[in-house]
C-alpha cells in the first residue's frame, strides 16, 4: 500500500520498550534504527507525491529497507547488539 509507514516502532509494536532500551545505550542499533526510518520517511514521500523515480531505483531503496529491517530483527530477537 503507498504511503504505509514502515518505521521500526510500527513494524515492532510489540518491542517498544526493547528498541528504546537499545536506542538509548547501543550506537550502532541506534544507526540502524535512524537509517531504517529515514530510508522509510523518504519512500513514503516519494510513493505519496507520486515524484518520478525509475521502477529499478524504488525497488533498490525498499530493498535496503528490508535489509534493515531485517538487522534490526536480528538484534532484538538474538541480543545482539
Amino acid at each position: 500500500m503507498l504511503g504505509e509507514n514502515h518505521s521500526i516502532h510500527h513494524e515492532f509494536p510489540d518491542q517498544r520498550q526493547k528498541i528504546d532500551e537499545l536506542v538509548s545505550y547501543d550506537p550502532g542499533f541506534r544507526a540502524l534504527v535512524v537509517d531504517h526510518d529515514k530510508l522509510d520517511k523518504q519512500i513514503r514521500g516519494l510513493e505519496m507525491r507520486e515524484s518520478p523515480i525509475a521502477d529499478l531505483d524504488m525497488e533498490r531503496l525498499k530493498k535496503e529497507r528490508i535489509r534493515l529491517k531485517d538487522e534490526v530483527y536480528h538484534r532484538l530477537n538474538n541480543g545482539v547488539g
